[in-house]
């Protein structure tokens, strides 16, 4: 299939090196030429604009850092002059990018106004999961558009969930980001509360993963450095799901929450402990650097 893929950060990259990997004929654009010309050495082409990468593609693939860049590359300024309005030939419009649920069905709307199909696939697991081709895609949108999506995004996922209409993705994301913004900075509290008692960090995480403790961050992405070989903690955090990333996810449970008039205060308190983080010079590092701002004074 011929796919455009438009975004190459951390995520984006990966997913389309696996789209490669699977045999798709895949056209690239991001405004990074370093990222381009990876993606070009491993066998895409790519476009000199997000307009000419989507020419002649069958899907078209968007993994974006906001709804702001989201917006710019789909509707353009004040609704005129984006992608949107370049895609004649009716390609199907999957963006995997986090962002608020308003923002998914704007765009959806707009796409549906002008005889495209367009789904929301926001995904979890990380940059070794995009490498490692294992996400898990949520997909909101109508049914008929996952079906065609299905094998496309099994070229970058092993967990291909429907999570309903336009929008429903995102939710979905949202929601497991705000618990998983709440697991990791419970994980790195409780992991210095034991060093600072005289627990080996390893031998805490050990007993914590084998008990009640247990969770995604203990398991597979440890905040401690040096406990988990591979990790961004072990690489100084960097790579990696950002910290300003974690805090933007957080801010959209914080806004779909007060929509909602639904009560979440550890999610609220997840927010501002990050925030606070990224304040004091960590948002490009890894979000579990956060580990970091339990052990302040070391």
């Amino acid at each position: 299939m011929k796919i455009a893929f438009i975004g190459l950060g951390n995520m984006g990259a990966p997913m389309a090196a696996n789209l490669l990997q699977a045999g798709h004929d895949v056209c690239v654009f991001d405004l990074v030429e370093a990222a381009m010309a990876d993606l070009e050495g491993q066998g895409a082409r790519r476009g000199e604009s997000a307009e000419a990468a989507c020419r002649d593609a069958e899907t078209v693939i968007s993994m974006l850092p906001a709804g702001a860049h989201v917006r710019s590359l789909y509707l353009g300024r004040d609704g005129e002059g984006g992608l949107l309005d370049a895609l004649d030939h009716k390609p199907l419009i999957i963006d995997a990018s986090t962002i608020s649920p308003d923002d998914a069905r704007a765009e959806g709307e707009a796409a549906a106004e002008r005889g495209l199909t367009y789904l929301d696939a926001p995904v979890s697991g990380g940059v070794g999961g995009a490498k490692a081709g294992t996400l898990t895609f949520i997909v909101g949108g109508e049914a008929v558009g996952f079906d065609q999506a299905k094998p496309v995004l099994e070229g970058m996922g092993k967990n291909i969930f429907h999570a309903g209409e336009i929008g429903a993705g995102q939710v979905a994301k949202i929601c497991n980001n705000m618990l998983l913004g709440i697991l990791m900075s419970g994980t790195a509290e409780a992991l210095a509360l034991g060093v600072k008692n005289g627990l080996d960090p390893a031998v805490l995480s050990e007993i914590m993963k084998q008990s009640s403790g247990g969770n995604w961050a203990l398991n597979v992405y440890n905040p401690w450095p040096g406990v988990m070989e591979g990790s961004a903690a072990s690489r100084d955090y960097q790579g990696g799901f950002l910290t300003d990333l974690m805090a933007k996810d957080l801010g959209l449970a914080w806004e779909l929450a007060l929509k909602a008039k639904a009560t979440v205060p550890m999610g609220s308190q997840a927010r501002n402990l990050f925030a606070l983080h990224s304040a004091q010079g960590s948002g490009q590092l890894d979000f579990s650097s956060i580990q970091t701002l339990y052990r302040a004074g070391e």
